[in-house]
């Protein structure tokens, strides 16, 4: 069960609830000052993130983004969480890069069922210059349907991050995980300090940033506080974050971690939305264990950011019709995108230029079995 000490955080407890509400953008909050938010009595806590919600969001309006696998499998990376990786047998089979016509088809669906945010994620460690090409067109095609865009596809460098915002995404995903300090005991093939460096290349480049985390991997309560100190050292703050609960998938070496509170879930995603008061705070993968109370309190606790559909890449997520039947029980409606007029002329360009490549079928060319070549 959680716990929560009396006296540990006393001395500081009244300053922390007036910086709790205070309406500066912090970068420079200390790891005693974030624990002693994760350690207010959990009213208090639920209280003072929903004051700084409501400061900066509509309450009742929830940003409803959709998440389709674009390449899937045999990654090189040894996340022990993941089901894609190639150093664990879970049954998951290797499937090549998705034509574009598909993904565009996908897209326009999801834009349909009331999605206002595509995300497209693929299992590299990082995309070789063949794999770019698809991606680029991708993007193009999908942003030309009045959706904001996102990708998430490994490590980046400064020139491929350029290129994916001149080919008009919005978003690049690649979360931190856990903390510095727990980091090694999750991922090996790929340093905290890579992971920095992409996302310093993203924002370099012109593109926002969304960066979270997962919880419930055998880290430490420090841990967590010390991975949203990670987030929020980040100038600016990440525009999303996504908050994930693990999901324990057999054959991944994390199949039997111990089931993580869901109160402390809670605390993370409430002390989260008070440290960084702009961001969508995203309510993520392991959305499906949750029941119903279990969300509500975190769309109270300040979560504004839902995944919607029935599969965040390879795990299963609650079905459509429940989260519409959840947000007409709390009386929550989707976000609206405000498309502006730069927006508008960017979707006329993109068209423009691919009226002009009709004919050429440059999507067919650039399918190809991406699993083929063995990954850097």
């Amino acid at each position: 069960m959680s716990s929560v000490p009396h006296d540990s955080f006393a001395d500081t407890r009244a300053d922390t609830l007036t910086l709790a509400t205070s309406p500066a953008v912090r970068h420079d909050w200390t790891l005693d000052e974030i624990e002693a938010l994760f350690a207010l009595p959990f009213n208090d806590l639920l209280f003072r993130a929903q004051q700084v919600h409501r400061a900066h969001f509509d309450a009742n309006a929830v940003q409803v983004s959709t998440l389709l696998s674009i390449k899937t499998g045999a990654c090189p990376e040894d996340c022990k969480y993941c089901p894609q990786s190639g150093h664990y047998n879970t049954g998951l089979g290797k499937e090549k890069l998705l034509e574009i016509e598909k993904v565009v088809t996908q897209a326009r669906a999801a834009k349909e069922a009331g999605a206002s945010r595509f995300c497209m994620g693929a299992a590299w460690k990082s995309p070789r210059e063949r794999d770019l090409e698809v991606v680029l067109e991708m993007v193009g095609r999908v942003k030309a349907l009045g959706l904001e865009t996102c990708m998430t596809l490994g490590m980046v460098d400064s020139d491929q991050a350029r290129r994916l915002s001149e080919a008009g995404l919005d978003y690049y995903n690649h979360n931190l995980d856990t903390s510095p300090e727990y980091y090694g005991e999750i991922i090996t093939t790929r340093t905290y300090g890579d992971r920095l460096e992409t996302l310093a290349n993203v924002r370099e480049a012109g593109m926002k940033v969304c960066s979270g985390g997962i919880l419930g991997m055998g880290e430490a309560p420090r841990d967590r506080a010390a991975l949203l100190q990670q987030l929020v050292k980040l100038e600016p703050h990440p525009e999303s974050v996504p908050i994930n609960m693990l999901v324990k998938v057999p054959g991944t070496p994390l199949e039997n971690a111990e089931d993580l509170d869901p109160i402390d879930f809670i605390r993370a995603i409430a002390v989260a939305r008070i440290l960084m008061p702009k961001s969508h705070v995203r309510l993520s993968a392991g959305r499906e264990q949750m029941n119903e109370s279990t969300q509500a309190l975190a769309f109270l606790a300040g979560a504004n950011s839902i995944f919607y559909g029935d599969q965040l890449l390879t795990t299963s997520n609650p079905q459509v019709e429940q989260d519409r039947a959840l947000f007409a029980k709390l009386g929550l409606h989707p976000e609206r995108r405000e498309t502006c007029a730069d927006d508008d002329r960017q979707r006329e360009t993109l068209e423009a230029a691919m009226a002009r490549q009709a004919g050429q079928a440059r999507a067919a060319a650039l399918a190809y079995d991406a699993t083929a070549a063995t990954e850097a």
